[in-house]
This record gives C-alpha cells, structure tokens and sequence, in this order.
C-alpha cells in the first residue's frame, strides 16, 4: 500500500485548502445558519474540485474532504462528488454519463444520497418506474435537484429521482446540513447501475464520509490545541499539564486511525481491489472513535466549549452528526462482524 498522493491529488487537496480556508469563515458559517453557503459552492466547482474527482479518484477526494471537515465548510461537496459525479461516472451507462456529469461537474447538477437504504420506497416497472415512499431526512436535499434513492428490494437498486418531481420539507439535523424530508408519490425514477451498484456507493460513501470525519477531528482538535497552549492557569500554560497532554495525545491517536483507514478504503477502490470490510472499519473508527475525538476538543476548551457559538461546538455537531449517519459505532461493528463470518472479507 502506498498513501503517498500523486501530484494532481495534492494539487486538488491545496486548491480546496486555500478556498475553504478563505471561504468558510466563521463569519459566513454563522451567516448560513442551517442552509448552505452557494458563493463558496460556485467557488469550488468554478476550480474544477468537483470535476476533478474523476481524474484524482477517491483516494484524492477523501484528502478534499479532509479539508472541508478542518473548516465544516457547508456545502454539498460530500454529497455531490459521492452520490453525483463518482457513482454516475462507475455505474452510469454511456448516455447517462454523457448528459450528467457535465453538469454535476459545473455544479448546475447536485447530487442527494437516501442511504443508507431506505426500506420504506417502493419501485413499480423497470429502468424507467415509479417510485413511492418516505425518507425521513436526507442530508443536502434543499441543496439538491436530484437525489439518489435506493428501493426496499432484498438488494435494493439505486434510482435517480430529480428533486422536482418529490416534495422535500425542510427538517433540521445535529449540523446544519441543509437537510430534507423526502417524500415520493408516484416520483418517476431512472435506474443506475446493475443490483450491485448499491453496495458499492454505500462503501464509496462509508469512506468519502469516514475521511470527512477525519478533517472534522483534525479540526477540532487543533482548535484545542490553541486554546491549551494560550490559555493560562496558576501561571502556566493548560497545554503543560500531563491530564491535557494525554487527552491530547488520545485524540490525536484516534484522529490518525480514522484517517489511514479511510486512506486504505479509498486507495484500494482506487486499485480495483476489494474495499467493503475496509469501508466498515473506515466508517466505525469514524463513527466510534470520532465522537470521542469531538467530545475531547469541547472539553479541553473549558467553558468557552460550552458556548454554542464558539468555533468548536460546530466540529462537535459535525462530529455527532457523521457518527449518527455513519451508524453508532456498535452497529457498525456488528455489520463488520456479520460480513466477514460470512467470508466477505475479500470483497
């Protein structure tokens, strides 16, 4: 295994480390609220990042994320890059490929994800069908014009349903993702990809995901690293007392595991290898480990962590959130476990 980027995937991890960096402020990610920044969108896809994907592959899209989770810069860049550009560009068909990505590339086109599973939709006919059901809340659905919805099929399928033709009410989660309640009546869908397609996004998604926890993690902590060394108690510094230093220390740890795991998935989807029990580990190290990581860096602020608008409350949503959304870590686990007693290991 060899993590060591190539010249266009850290050519793509600068780029979207300068825009986030200077985009998303604290300023303006107050001033978003819950919703979504559309400048520092426009801004992204105007470098060429979303495009960039196809080219970079995961491996180099999970470095990018890392970047927007150090900021929790609230875009769909997640969103778009898995459920749009990387599954239409692996299980699209030719004609499909043709009339999407170029859009999902400029950023005209943003891409939802119903997953995991959503046992509740129902599909009648085939390639072109009619789709009903409830997804509770689907994270940048009011950013989205069309969202990637799998069915309650034994192998759920994966349908491609345009935002206009469902009704989305906005619902409000742990971060301010821009969330939805999607509900579809009779919405009409066109089919992506063979019946293992779903598999293979949800682990596409586990590792994008898994790495946009580690940027949140690297965030957080880094943030309390700053506040340890400047904050002063008894006349030294909080940074020189053993307690901090190892519950630094921990975090730091933790942070790194997320992040070679989330390496590994990626760079083996990238090899052509087989990348699901990696997917899993990726998402539980995110899931398990990850909210402990966010849970150190508002503690080690004092009370200034308790402020709610402080910088580092919004690592801590973003941190629970992706936990949730990746599954708890002890259901995630179980999957792990389950998969690879039933020798599911090389797949």
């Amino acid at each position: 295994m060899d993590f060591t980027p190539t010249e266009e995937q850290t050519a793509a991890r600068e780029l979207a480390a300068r825009i986030f960096g200077d985009l998303a402020t604290h300023d303006r990610l107050t001033a978003a609220g819950t919703g979504s920044d559309p400048e520092l969108w426009k801004e992204l896809c105007a470098a060429g990042l979303t495009a960039a994907v196809a080219d970079i592959g995961l491996l180099g899209l999970v470095l990018m994320l890392e970047e927007q989770g150090r900021t929790t810069a609230q875009v769909p860049f997640a969103a778009a890059c898995v459920y749009g550009a990387l599954t239409v560009a692996a299980h699209g068909t030719p004609e499909q490929r043709e009339r999407l990505l170029p859009g999902i590339d400029d950023g005209t086109v943003v891409v939802a994800g119903a997953l995991p599973a959503a046992s509740s939709v129902t599909v009648r006919g085939r390639e072109r069908a009619l789709l009903t059901g409830t997804v509770p809340a689907v994270p940048w659905l009011r950013d989205a014009t069309h969202v990637l919805v799998p069915d309650n099929g034994a192998r759920p399928g994966l349908w491609l349903v345009r935002a206009a033709d469902a009704h989305c009410e906005p619902v409000e989660l742990t971060a301010p993702w821009a969330a939805g309640r999607l509900t579809l009546d009779d919405a009409p869908g066109e089919r992506i990809g063979d019946e293992g397609a779903y598999d293979d996004v949800l682990a596409t998604a586990r590792t994008a995901f898994a790495g946009l926890q580690a940027g949140v993690c690297a965030g957080s902590l880094a943030r309390a690293v700053r506040h340890t060394g400047s904050r002063e108690q008894f006349g030294r510094p909080l940074a020189a007392r053993q307690a901090v230093q190892l519950r630094a220390a921990d975090a730091y740890m933790d942070t790194e595991a997320i992040r070679v795991t989330a390496y590994e998935a990626a760079w083996r989807r990238d090899e052509n290898l087989a990348y699901a029990t990696h997917a899993l580990t990726a998402a539980w190290w995110a899931s398990e480990a990850g909210q402990r990581v966010v849970h150190t860096g508002q503690h080690l602020h004092g009370g200034t962590g308790a402020d709610l608008e402080h910088p580092v409350h919004r690592h801590f949503l973003w941190g629970r959130q992706l936990d949730a959304y990746l599954g708890c870590g002890s259901e995630v686990l179980q999957e792990l476990g389950e998969s690879l007693t039933r020798g599911e290991g090389s797949r």
